[in-house]
Parts: C-alpha cells; structure tokens; sequence
C-alpha cells in the first residue's frame, strides 16, 4: 500500500486529557434559517421596487417608444439604486450578516451585486437619455448635456457615476491584480463618496420616489437604514471597542526570517464575542499608513488581556509589522469570521493547514474542547524552516492528545493539490483517508491559499464528508 513518506506525526497522545469546557466567548452557531431570512429580505426589496413602478404607471407609460426607453430607464435605475443599497448592507459589517454569510462570502456577493448595480445604473443612463431624446426631437448628446445642466443634482449625480466606474473598473479581477491593496482600499473608498453624491438626484427629480407617502418612506428609509448601519458598525462599533479595551502592543516577535507574531494587551476582552480562529481589521498606531485596515487571524486563544496575531510578509502591510513598537495603540474591527469552535457539530474535526495558514488553525487547535484523539491538525509547508510555530504545536498537542502531522517538501507538479510530492501515487482523497481514518465523521476546518484548499476541500468531499461540515475563510481581495 503506497504510503506518505513525508508525513510524520508530531507526539505521542496524552491518553488521560478530559475534555475541556467550551471556551468564554465563543460565538452561539447561527441558526440555519437566518441565511434564508437574508436572502428573502434582499430579494423582497426588490419585488418592491418593482411593485412601486407599476404603481406609479411604469407599464402604461410603455405606450411609445419614447415611453418605453424613459420607463425601462426609470426601472433600471430603481432596480440599481435598490442594488447599491444591499450591496452597502452587504458589507457594512452587520452582525447578523456577517455569522451568516462570514466576509469571504459577503465579499464575494457585494462584488457580484455591484457589477449589477453599475450595469444597471448605465442602463439607467442611456435608456432615460434616448427616452427623453425620442420626446423631445433631440440629438441624445443635446438632451444629456441639457439634463447634466437643468435638472435638480444630476451634476453630483453625474460626479458619483465617474466615482463609482473609477471604483468598479478597478475591482475588476485584472485590475486588482495590477494594484497594491493599500492602494486599492483606498480607491474603494470613493464609492461611499459616489453613493452620497447620487442621492439628491433620486430623492429631488425620481419619479418613483415620489409617487406616494409610501415609496418616499420606503426609499428614505431604506437610505437611513444604510447609512446607520455604517454609522454603528463601521465606525461607532470599532471606536467603541477600540477605546474600551484599550489594546496596546506588548511584542513583536520574529518566529522566522519572514513571519513575525504581534502580541497585545488589553482589558476585559473576552467582553466581545471573540474566538480562537477569527480575525480583526487591524491598525497600528505606529507610522505611516496606519489609518488603512489589514485583515489577520488570531494565533493564539484570546485570554481577557492577551490576543496575538502571527503574520507572513506578503506586502506593504504586513511587512511594516515588525516594525511596530511595544506601547503602539490597536484599531480594531472585528472580531469577524465562521472559523472558530462554534461551528463544530461533530465530536472529531480535522483541521488543514497550508503555509501562514495555519495562524488561526494553531488558535483553534489551543482551544477546541476534546477527547485524546478527537483533533488531527494537517500541516502542509514547502521546507522543515517554513513550519511556523512548530514547538507551540507540538505542546499543545502533547497537552491535550491531539495529533499533529506534518507534510514536507515541494508540490506536486502538474495539477492542483493539497499534497507534497512525497505523496507518490496516492490520490488527494486516498492520502486524507490514510492520515485520518474516520475522516468522512469529522468536521473539517481548512486555511491556506485559495487553491490549495480547493484541493483539500474536494479530498475531503471525495472522502465523504458533507460540505456543511466543510469551514474555511478566505482573504483573498
């Protein structure tokens, strides 16, 4: 039987450990209809919108040609600016929504959402030009200069759409790639601007904002809702917990020539909903560019004065972090993300790590109640020096009986996997089933890069676990 040369396990278990209690802090499993609930909600704003331009004679005013391009182009922009709502919702860090969805996903759909918004918005655009171009007898660049100029703000309005194609056009996959994230994120930032500079327009000139008490209450409301939810959760929220707890940085700790650990100090932290495995937006008082948030996992189990995080140089960011001197302030958002203990529904888990992956993995391994034997950790690196906080796992699962495998060496050239050569002709589900046995009876928590837990998750599938016992988190911007 072909066997994973590369693969040895870290210890021998302690065969007396009982388990431990669930830890302080962790956040209550969500209960599965909130993601319907969600769903629903999003879907019926739009029913609405919908039933208020029929209310408001959206298909008699179909009756001409002119009509139908000036009402198509009113329901495009209803229909966008419902669109640009959720997508602000989406990401405005709403509690709720974000146990449900976590941010990967979250960032995923408001993704998704806005490139509908925009295509929409221009439809709106176009449509409404050569509808009131068609009435009038008028060349459509003489009626779009003509409404730029005339109409109640379509000068901002106009200033929000340039705002919003700069923010769209550079979200574009392609783009992103050309951009540093700073760089990026700070781009983004001006569809917060756009959004602001396009609603005089639609509450002083739409039609279907106007129709009945009704829609105007609908539509304000619905405007107030966002802004409030970014007023709370992104930025009342963050200072709050950012000057309650006070969290100040201790150490910065190089654990090898590329990956540093920050550790920090606060009060009564375990005040907020935190758990091993999840993250915060962070900022570091420290030095230039701090004003601008990096996502990073927990690496350690929160105490209620400690956190730590253990971070990889991969850009401007991260790499300013060993930089960061002891007494510095922390910004905080968060904490945010589905991986952490809460999630577990099985008495077995496996956890799988690949690279600086196995950050919130360590955290979660520190901190998952267990029997001896009830947690493997997989822990995939390119060399014996890439394997991060070797000696803390290796304690940590002397201490609890948990079993740590390590898989050395270059990847397997040819196709996606999450094995290393030393694999040989083991398939990715054959070599899982041998590492761990009972794995289709685990749940199994994964972090790495993209396409490496791809691999790892369609292992683990072909093994039989079920999807829903299937966490991950993604950082991918």
């Amino acid at each position: 039987m072909a066997t994973i040369t590369g693969a040895r396990e870290a210890h021998t278990a302690s065969p007396h450990r009982p388990v431990q209690a669930m830890p302080q802090g962790v956040p209550a499993r969500v209960p599965g209809w909130w993601r319907d609930a969600v769903g629903v909600a999003a879907w019926l704003s739009m029913l609405v919108v919908v039933a208020l331009w029929i209310a408001g004679g959206g298909i008699q005013a179909m009756s001409t040609v002119a009509g139908a391009f000036t009402s198509l182009g009113r329901l495009t922009g209803l229909v966008s600016a419902d669109l640009l709502l959720i997508q602000v919702l989406l990401i405005a860090r709403i509690p709720m929504v974000e146990r449900v969805y976590g941010q990967d996903v979250l960032a995923r759909r408001h993704r998704l959402v806005g490139f509908w918004s925009f295509s929409l918005m221009l439809a709106h655009l176009v449509a409404i030009v050569i509808g009131y171009a068609l009435a009038a007898n008028l060349n459509p660049f003489v009626q779009f200069w003509e409404m730029t100029v005339d109409y109640p703000g379509m000068l901002l309005a106009l200033a929000g759409t340039l705002l919003l194609v700069l923010v769209t056009v550079t979200s574009i996959r392609k783009a992103r790639k050309k951009l540093r994230y700073e760089s990026w994120h700070l781009l983004h930032l001006y569809a917060y601007l756009g959004v602001g500079l396009a609603i005089p327009h639609q509450l002083w000139t739409g039609q279907e904002f106007l129709t009945s008490a009704f829609a105007t209450i609908y539509w304000w409301g619905l405007w107030i809702a966002a802004v409030a939810a970014i007023g709370i959760w992104r930025v009342g929220m963050p200072l709050y917990r950012t000057f309650a707890h006070d969290l100040r940085v201790t150490a910065v700790v190089r654990e090898s020539p590329d990956v540093v650990s920050v550790w920090m100090r606060g009060r009564n932290l375990l005040d907020m909903p935190v758990a091993a495995g999840q993250f915060f937006n962070w900022r570091f008082v420290s030095g230039p560019g701090w004003s601008r948030s990096h996502p990073y996992s927990l690496s350690a189990a929160p105490t209620n004065n400690t956190l730590r995080i253990t971070v990889k140089d991969l850009g401007d960011g991260s790499h300013a972090l060993a930089g960061v001197k002891p007494g510095s302030r922390v910004v905080i958002e968060g904490p945010y993300g589905r991986l952490h203990t809460g999630v577990r529904t099985r008495g077995k888990v496996t956890l799988m790590a690949s690279g600086i992956g196995i950050s919130p993995l360590r955290a979660l391994l520190e901190e998952l109640p267990a029997e001896p034997g009830d947690v493997t950790l997989l822990y995939r690196a390119h060399s014996q020096a890439d394997l991060v906080l070797r000696d803390e796992l290796e304690a940590i699962a002397t201490h609890t009986g948990a079993r740590v495998y390590y898989l050395v060496g270059r990847r397997r050239p040819g196709r996606p996997s999450w094995l290393p050569q030393s694999a040989g002709s083991l398939t990715d589900a054959a070599a899982l089933a041998q590492l761990v046995p009972d794995i289709a009876t685990n749940d199994v928590f994964l972090c790495g890069a993209n396409a490496w837990m791809d691999a790892a998750r369609q292992a683990a599938i072909e093994c039989g676990v079920p999807a829903a016992n299937i966490h991950d988190e993604r950082f991918s911007w």
